[in-house]
């Protein structure tokens, strides 16, 4: 665990020389300042220009539930940024013969950032919640925004092979978010041909107010990290 911490360690330096991925981390607390605050003031106006009684006030839950994948997804994207590089430069092969094998380096290039996002969106969501979350909810949309970042950052490391093509397939990965949107905006039965993504479960359990759908956002959610950790296990032998 030591050698997976002092690695996890050495890759923040490395995020932190580079501006584009150290920006990216702090992309949660610029967008959780602006869901608080901009988007209230941005529902006033639009009531006032509309007549209407409210506008974006049906999808605060919506918002709360794309605020906590958010710090999950930036801070996997980083990550896999580098683990892409350093798969280029064959750098995990010397790491892998080190003390840190194979198993710390999974745990500090995935593990770690995923337990910190985790952590952060905990103390962040309450803060910058729109709607009314209880603690056991927080924690649930915590964790299963933390899965979510996992399943984009190995879909990101399984289909690149360098992070010009990282960058592609990440706006390709961010479209599994988008079943979280199924519930508020596709009405009937054929919104549940999105129920393969983990995101529409998630939706579900906002929109619907039931927690027990967040079971099958998990199941969901580990199925899709078995099959993509077991392609990038194949990847790195």
């Amino acid at each position: 665990m030591k050698a997976a911490r002092v690695s996890f360690m050495q890759m923040m330096l490395f995020i932190r020389r580079d501006m584009m991925l150290f920006a990216s981390c702090a992309a949660p607390l610029l967008a959780g300042v602006f869901f608080r605050f901009a988007v209230p003031v941005m529902e006033r106006a639009l009531v006032s220009w509309t007549g209407r009684t409210e506008v974006l006030a049906p999808y605060y839950g919506l918002f709360d539930l794309i605020f906590s994948m958010l710090a999950p997804i930036m801070f996997c994207f980083v990550t896999a940024m580098v683990v892409l590089e350093e798969h280029d430069d064959h750098i995990e092969n010397y790491l892998f013969i080190t003390t840190l094998g194979r198993k710390g380096y999974l745990i500090s290039r995935i593990f770690l950032p995923v337990v910190i996002a985790f952590i952060m969106t905990v103390i962040l969501l309450p803060v910058f919640k729109l709607t009314a979350l209880s603690a056991v909810e927080v924690l649930l949309l915590s964790g299963t925004g933390a899965l979510q970042g996992i399943i984009i950052a190995l879909l990101i490391v399984t289909l690149s092979t360098n992070k010009l093509e990282g960058m592609a397939v990440t706006k390709m990965s961010t479209l599994t978010i988008l079943g979280a949107f199924a519930p508020y905006f596709v009405r009937g039965r054929i919104s549940y041909i999105l129920s393969f993504l983990p995101s529409f479960w998630i939706g579900k359990t906002i929109y619907d107010h039931k927690i027990i759908f967040m079971i099958p956002a998990i199941l969901a959610a580990f199925l899709w990290i078995y099959i993509l950790m077991k392609k990038f296990l194949r990847k790195l032998s």
